[in-house]
């Protein structure tokens, strides 16, 4: 059965399997091996997430996110930033892949050689998704309670489209932000600052 998320143009579907299938590990990597124009998640509930390639806006938006991320972390170097095609194995199995992810260092290097070249097996401390023409509110809203019940200790959600930012912290509170110019990383990122301007208005 394929569910589609959202009526909206290049739209995400959800693929059932369970319970007449149960894709492992293997099966799952190979099946992302022979799809690698499309980005693939997997449920805790081993159902399939495919979605198309992002946009042009998007993309830049995404580059803009990643790499204020990545010159300020190459300051201090206390941990690593990843990009949304790098895929997490989250604890309860699923298997995620945020627009942006930071780890801590001390977490990372209690990876052996073959876990650092495979799917990461943790939750990113920190995490950042970002509304594209293909994504569901309502989903995005549940991979951030998804991500902060597995570890993630940070995470923000934007909508470029309502121009509203969402805060989520793993004491369980949510904050709602509105044509805010700046995110701080507070105790998570420290230093940290992400300027919006570039989230808000592409180059183009």
């Amino acid at each position: 059965m394929v569910q589609v998320l959202e009526t909206v143009e290049r739209a995400s579907i959800l693929v059932h399997f369970r319970p007449l299938y149960a894709m492992n590990d293997k099966e799952f990597e190979e099946f992302c091996r022979l799809n690698r124009d499309l980005r693939i998640e997997m449920t805790a509930e081993g159902d399939l997430i495919i979605m198309p390639p992002t946009g042009g806006r998007t993309g830049n938006r995404n580059s803009a996110i990643n790499s204020q991320l990545y010159v300020w972390n190459e300051q201090g170097k206390a941990g690593v930033v990843f990009d949304s095609s790098t895929l997490f194995v989250l604890p309860n199995g699923a298997k995620r892949s945020p627009d942006a992810a930071w780890v801590g260092r001390a977490r990372l290097v209690k990876l052996s050689d073959e876990e650092r070249d495979k799917y990461l097996p943790l939750c990113p401390d920190f995490v950042i998704e970002l509304r594209s023409a293909s994504d569901s509110m309502n989903e995005l809203h549940d991979k951030m309670r998804e991500y902060i019940a597995n570890g993630a200790r940070l995470g923000w959600l934007f909508d470029p489209h309502t121009r509203t930012a969402f805060v989520y912290r793993d004491d369980g509170t949510i904050e709602e932000k509105h044509d805010a110019e700046t995110m701080n990383g507070e105790g998570v990122l420290p230093g940290f600052t992400l300027d919006l301007h570039r989230i808000w208005e592409t180059d183009f």
